[in-house]
Parts: structure tokens; sequence; C-alpha cells
């Protein structure tokens, strides 16, 4: 009887137990099998070995591991391509305020570590009180332990930012003498050039709104108008010139800097360009130093500003702001040939909207180019602007029959001026006395950039005034000598 209660009762308690550990029938699994409890076994140890924290970390890099090698195998498997574009934050957008923000941040540090002009100066009177005067040349000079004596003064006196300068790779950059002692000069122009470009890069930062390390043409204007009041050329330009002049500046970096005509100028090739220290050589010298030739020379003047304005204004003869391939031809007093104009037109000018479509006018912008290319037709980007008009089949090359037919207007135009008979097929063979070209039979734009007189070529062909400064080129020279010599 209690043996049947105890039974029942011990019954009862495993029921209820039962009950309690396992509502509405659920089974519990055994903790082997919880990966939970694995992981915290693992992570506890045993004591044996490395630490348990220590074994976590390489179980961890080795999972780590095989999960970007089996992502590699997959990719490679695939040939998937990589991600080349990425969508850039919306405007107002919390990572579009983000990026800005960092951006602001990060140039104002860097601004931060320039040497002022204060630091520049006191490290000019630092290097020329520590330095020794060549014998032979009256030189200021400078050994390797004065250039470190003066690293150490300079950080005394204008502090850490100016240490990056003073490095063994930054001595060996410059000439040295039989005693190995190089000239402060050019060391201290290497650092106000260095600075000069660093700063350059921050306000050109500044402008890049979508921060693509890209230049549009707004903000090449922008970057253009702020440097004018520190031009000492341009510091009385008139107020109402000011936009117009922007426009010329910044064309003729996008005519260097964007060769595909892709509206954006590269910002490190901007700084890397020549048009950037043209432009600085007006900062760099008054006004009152600069001759007339010097100012015209410069694309960057006012005085070629102003040239350019009238000369486009004298060629709207009906003022409608563009020009037609009629008032085009008066340009450069009509001694273009017709050819040269027409093909300028087919290769550079985009056909207007207005019109039906069939119409073509050459805006203030492609007449820029046109007249940036006539000027530097022995730069690359030149010829490669004339080269495009002077392959009328757009093969690229040239061919015997395309040189006799561009040849040909400026020949009737040569007659015309009262000038003697020649031979067309003459000037043929002697054009390709002058490039060589590789193959026999035709001239690429390569062979014209190699035989460095494809600027001259050039002018022959689409120019009768550029014909005729060949032609009579050993008088011009003679001219050039002897005005040299009563100078």
């Amino acid at each position: 009887m209690s043996t049947a209660s105890g039974d029942g009762a011990d019954a009862g308690g495993d029921g209820a137990s039962s009950a309690v550990a396992a509502p509405a029938g659920r089974r519990i699994p055994p903790a082997s099998s919880m990966p939970w409890v694995r992981n915290l076994r693992r992570f506890v140890g045993t004591g044996a070995g490395l630490g348990s924290e220590a074994l976590m970390e390489l179980e961890t890099k080795r999972i780590l591991l095989e999960i970007f090698k089996e992502r590699q195998r997959k990719s490679a498997e695939a040939g998937s391509i990589p991600s080349f574009y990425k969508k850039k934050p919306e405007e107002g957008s919390i990572s579009s305020r983000v990026q800005r923000l960092a951006k602001y941040r990060f140039l104002k540090k860097q601004s931060e570590l320039l040497l002022n002009a204060d630091d520049l100066d006191a490290m000019w009177v630092c290097l020329r009180e520590n330095c020794v005067i060549d014998d032979a040349t009256g030189a200021e000079k400078m050994n390797y332990e004065d250039f470190c004596h003066i690293a150490t003064v300079c950080t005394e006196q204008i502090g850490q930012k100016c240490k990056r300068f003073f490095s063994p790779s930054n001595f060996m950059k410059f000439e040295k003498d039989d005693s190995g002692r190089i000239a402060i000069l050019p060391f201290y122009l290497y650092v106000m050039r260095t600075v000069s470009l660093t700063q350059a890069r921050i306000d050109m930062s500044e402008l890049d709104e979508d921060s693509d390390g890209f230049l549009q043409p707004h903000e090449m204007e922008a970057y253009i108008r702020g440097l004018i009041p520190n031009l000492a050329q341009l510091r009385d330009m008139p107020t109402q010139f000011v936009q117009m002049y922007c426009r010329i500046a910044a064309r003729k970096f996008f005519f260097f800097c964007d060769p595909h005509r892709r509206g954006k100028a590269c910002i490190k090739k901007v700084l890397l360009s020549n048009c950037l220290q043209e432009l600085m050589e007006l900062h760099q010298e008054s006004e009152e130093e600069v001759t007339d030739t010097e100012q015209a020379e410069n694309w960057f003047s006012l005085t070629s500003a102003q040239r350019i304005c009238d000369i486009f204004l004298a060629l709207d003869k009906d003022q409608n702001g563009t020009l037609s391939k009629q008032e085009l031809k008066e340009y450069a007093d009509g001694t273009l040939t017709e050819i040269f104009i027409e093909r300028v037109f087919d290769e550079h000018v985009r056909r207007s909207k207005v019109g039906g479509g069939n119409s073509r006018e050459m805006d203030f912008e492609s007449f820029l180019d046109f007249v940036l290319a006539l000027e530097n037709k022995d730069t690359p980007e030149g010829l490669t602007y004339l080269f495009r008009c002077l392959d009328l089949n757009g093969r690229g090359f040239l061919t015997t029959a395309d040189i006799h037919t561009l040849f040909r207007d400026v020949h009737q135009k040569w007659i015309e001026g009262g000038n003697y008979e020649l031979c067309i097929e003459d000037v043929r063979d002697e054009i390709w006395d002058m490039v060589k070209p590789a193959d026999p039979l035709r001239i690429s734009l390569q062979d014209l950039l190699s035989c460095k007189q494809g600027g001259t070529i050039a002018s022959m062909l689409i120019d009768v005034r550029g014909f005729w400064a060949h032609d009579n080129r050993e008088n011009l020279l003679q001219e050039e000598e002897e005005q040299v010599e009563e100078a």
C-alpha cells in the first residue's frame, strides 16, 4: 500500500517536473548541441596552452579568412566586373552634410599646416644667416650639416610645419657642387612653389562642389575671380569686365586640361599645367615692369583678354553673339583658307537648335578654342585641334591627295597676293621631307608631333601668311638676330 503510494507519488512527482520542464510537450535539446554553449565552453577554455581570448581571436581570423577566400573564388568564377560607379549622396541628405563637413575640416587642417608669408620670410632670413658664401661664384650655399642646423633653428622659430621641407630626400633633389653644398635660393623657391601649389589645391578643392577632384567651368571661373584682387596686373580691371575675363581665362585651362571636352578639368592636371604658372606670372611682376608685347603674349593678361573680345565683336557683324562661316573668314585679315574654315565648323562647332538644326554658328567658347589652337599650334593640344581639321576624310592620317587639296587654297591666295608662281607638288614633297613619316604613304598626328615641326606644317596648309613666314624664314631669322644685336 505504502509502496504503491510511494510509487504513485514518485510518478506524480516526475509528471509534475516534466510538465514544468517541458511545457506543451516541448523537448529540451542536449547542451552539447547548442552553438552558444559550445562557444561559451570554448571561450572559458581549459587553461592549457593559449588563453581563451587568444584562441577565440585565432578562430575568428580563420573563419573570416575562409569567408574572404570563398568570396574571391566565387567572384573569379563569375567573372564579375568591379563597381566603377558610386551614386553621389543627394543634396541636403545626412550623407551629403557629413561629407561636406568632413571636407571642410580636412581642408582647414591642411591650411593650418601651410607656411604663411611671415613664416616664409623667417625661413629666408634663417637660410641667409646660416649659409656660407662660395668664393668662386659668390652664391649662398649650405652643406648637409648647415641644412640640419637650419632645420633646427627654423623649427624653433616657425614650428613643426616647416620640418617636412628639411628631409634628407629634399636635400638630395638639388644640384651639389664639389664640396657637396647646395644653393639656398633654389631650395627656397622650391619651398615657395610647394606652398603656393598646395594653397591652390586647397582653394580649388573648396570650390569642387561634388568633391570628385574635377572643376566645372563655373567653379574654375570662381577660382580665377578670387585671384584677381591678388594679381598686380588685374587689380585695376573694370568691374563690368570681370565676368568676361573669367570666361576667357578659364577657357584656356579647359583647352589644355580637358582634351576630351567632358566639361570638367582635373585639379591635378590644372596644378601641373603651364596655364597656372602663366596666370601666376601676373602676380609676380608689377604692371610697370611688363612691356606691352609681354602682356599681349600672356593669355591671362588684361591686354590679351580685351584684344580677344575686340576681335570677336569686330567679326560679329550682325551682333547676334555668334559667328557664321562668312564672318569667321575675316579673322586674321582673311588669310585663312576657305576649306580650313569649313573644316573648323564641321569638327568643332555644334549644330544650332535654331533653324531646324541645320545652321551652324560659332559661339564665344568655340571661338576661344579656335584662337587658342591657332596661337598654340606647336603644343599637342593645339596640333590635335588642327589635325582634325586637316584630316579631310576623318581617317586619322593625311595622304598626298589631302595635302594637295589643302594647299590648293593657300596657293590661290598666294598668287592673288602678287607672289611668284610655285609648284604644289614641290611644297607637298617638302612637307613630306619635313615630317619623315613612319609610313611613307601617310602622315599621322603622331608623325607631326614627333617631327617637332607640326605647327609650321599646319600653318603652311591653312594660312597663306604662315606659308609666307616659312618661305622667308631665313630673312626673318636674320632680322631677329639684327634686332637682338641692336638691343
